[in-house]
């Protein structure tokens, strides 16, 4: 609760509360300063969902989402592409986005890890994956769109971009900052014709002199790695 009260106090923008399903009272304490919740669906294909997420209902999600109307929250979900659903499988989440009027939604790319069942897997097809950008900004004009793309297929983000996603995610900024992968993104903006705000490649002046040391120290330590980069 401090961290997420200290980040509104220092930022001044109320931000996404990602920390699973919480009931009334907790978020009556989150309310002031988030904007919204988010559930995390992952996968919306019925029968996938309860063999690969059996431990987040849906019902729980969209009671919670409830409670989020009732308190004048916005709601958003994210949704990983490639575990093994299918296109047609979007109606699924054309139902849900309209049953629990969501404001936003984040799309991630499967990325195989080991020790899953996954590990053998490619991943899914970067026009697979922007189809379902499309199809959700064609079905949903007003929604915001978040897609993630890893390091290595960072040369797909003008794809997504065109598709429809409003923005990025997935991009360590610190340690890639001002890298090769950083220049990249910033490229892949510009090809899709699309301005960039803020920047992955120029480091920040900031006036620290009325810091707390300590806040100054690890401020400093950020800017020096990233300008090391």
């Amino acid at each position: 609760m401090e961290i997420i009260k200290s980040i509104y106090e220092i930022t001044k923008q109320k931000q996404w509360l990602n920390l699973g399903i919480l009931n009334e009272k907790q978020l009556k304490l989150f309310k002031p300063y988030i904007e919204g919740v988010c559930g995390t669906v992952e996968c919306i294909t019925p029968e996938l969902r309860d063999k690969l997420c059996p431990s987040k209902p849906l019902k729980e999600i969209e009671d919670m989402f409830k409670v989020c109307d009732k308190l004048r929250l916005k709601k958003t979900i994210t949704i990983i592409i490639g575990l093994g659903e299918k296109l047609s499988d979007f109606r699924y989440l054309r139902d849900f986005i309209n049953r629990n009027k969501l404001d936003r939604i984040t799309f991630y790319r499967l990325k195989p890890q080991k020790g899953t069942i996954f590990e053998n897997s490619k991943g899914p097809e970067t026009d697979y994956y922007v189809e379902w950008i499309e199809k959700t900004r064609e079905g949903f004009p007003g929604m915001k769109i978040v897609a993630g793309s890893w390091l290595s297929h960072l040369g797909e983000i003008h794809l997504l971009l065109k598709a429809g996603a409003d923005s990025i995610t997935k991009f360590p900024s610190i340690r890639k900052f001002n890298t090769k992968y950083a220049k990249t993104i910033e490229a892949e903006a510009k090809k899709a014709n699309k301005k960039f705000i803020g920047t992955l490649t120029k480091v920040p002046k900031i006036n620290t002199s009325k810091l707390d040391k300590n806040i100054k120290a690890s401020l400093n330590k950020y800017l020096k790695r990233m300008k090391n980069n």
